[in-house]
C-alpha cells in the first residue's frame, strides 16, 4: 500500500460529502482538525480530495458531526475504504492520465454501462487491431502505445469477470462504414460486436442515418449507473481532455440518451445491420 495517494475522483467525493456534513453540523475547519488532532489545513486537504481521509478519521469525524443513521455511516465507511484500496489501474498511474485511472475504477465499480458513440467504437468492445488503429491516429505516430494499449486490454477483462456490468452501447451507423485501420480491420470489428452481442450483458444498439437529426449532435458520452454511496456519473470525452458530470447534469444526459434509444434499432435488428455492413465489406 502506498503511503499516499494522489487526487481522484473518489477522494474529492469522499470529500465533498465530508465538506457537507461539516458545514451542516457548524463546525470550523480548525474546530473539526482540533477533535481529530490535526489542523484544520488537513480537513481543508480532507475536503479538497488532495489528501484523502483515513477510515479512523473519517470515523471520528462522523461522530463529531453527529452521523448516527447506520446506512449512511456504513457508506461513507465504504468509500473511505475504497479511497485507499489499489487495484490493478494504479500500476498505470506513472504513464497515464489520472483521469484515465479513475474511468477504469469507475467501469470496475459500475452495475450498468450506457454509451453513445459517434467516433469510434468503445474501448471496452475492441478489437486490439481495431484499437491500435485508433490510438494511432489519436496520439500520433510519434508517441509510445504500448502502455495505453496494455491499459485498455486489461480493462476489457471487465467483460469476463463472474458477474460482469450490463452494458448498453448505442452505436452511430458511421461507425459502421468507418475503415478505422482499413477494410479487414472493420470487418474484423464488426463481426467481434456480433459475437458480443449474443452476450446476455451486452446490449448493442445502431443509430441508422435514416433516424435524422438526434439530442447529442455535440458527439458520445457514457453514463455510468453506481451503487451507493456513490453519486450519479457521466463521462463526456473532448480534445483536450474528459470531463466527469454530475448531478442534475447527468439527468440531462440521460434523458438524451433514452431519447437516442428510441431512434435506434432494436438489439435483434442491430445485429442484422451489423451483419449487412459486414457482408458489403466481404
Amino acid at each position: 500500500m502506498t503511503a499516499r495517494r494522489g487526487m481522484t475522483l473518489r477522494a474529492q467525493w469522499l470529500g465533498r460529502q465530508l465538506r457537507e456534513l461539516r458545514e451542516a453540523a457548524g463546525y470550523t475547519l480548525r474546530e473539526a482538525g482540533t477533535y481529530i488532532q490535526r489542523d484544520g489545513a488537513t480537513i481543508s486537504r480532507f475536503e479538497a480530495g488532495i489528501y484523502p481521509a483515513r477510515t479512523p478519521d473519517v470515523a471520528a469525524l462522523l461522530d463529531l458531526y453527529g452521523v448516527s443513521d447506520p446506512d449512511v455511516r456504513a457508506a461513507l465507511m465504504r468509500l473511505a475504504a475504497d479511497v485507499w484500496q489499489e487495484g490493478w489501474w494504479d500500476n498505470y498511474s506513472q504513464d497515464l492520465p489520472r483521469m484515465i485511472i479513475d474511468f477504469a475504477w469507475l467501469e470496475s465499480r459500475a452495475c450498468r454501462i450506457r454509451s453513445f458513440d459517434a467516433m469510434v467504437i468503445p474501448g471496452l468492445l475492441q478489437t486490439p487491431a481495431y484499437m491500435q488503429a485508433s490510438m494511432q491516429e489519436a496520439v500520433g505516430d510519434e508517441a509510445p502505445q504500448t502502455r495505453g494499449m496494455q491499459f485498455r486490454q486489461e480493462r476489457q477483462s471487465l467483460l469476463d469477470r463472474p458477474n460482469p456490468p450490463q452494458i448498453e452501447v448505442i452505436l452511430d451507423e458511421s461507425l459502421l462504414c468507418r475503415e478505422t485501420g482499413g477494410r479487414a480491420v472493420l470487418k474484423e470489428q464488426l463481426d467481434h460486436l456480433i459475437e458480443l452481442s449474443g452476450r446476455p450483458n451486452i446490449d448493442i444498439r445502431v443509430l441508422p442515418f435514416a433516424a435524422g437529426a438526434h439530442t447529442s449532435p455535440e458527439g458520445p458520452f457514457m453514463i455510468f449507473d453506481l451503487p451507493g454511496p456513490y453519486p450519479e456519473v457521466a463521462y463526456i470525452d473532448t480534445p483536450v481532455g474528459g470531463i466527469y458530470v454530475e448531478t442534475e447534469n447527468v439527468q440531462r444526459l440521460i434523458l438524451r440518451y433514452d431519447r437516442i434509444r428510441q431512434r435506434s434499432l432494436d438489439p435483434s435488428q442491430s445485429t442484422a445491420f451489423i451483419k449487412a455492413a459486414v457482408d458489403r465489406l466481404n
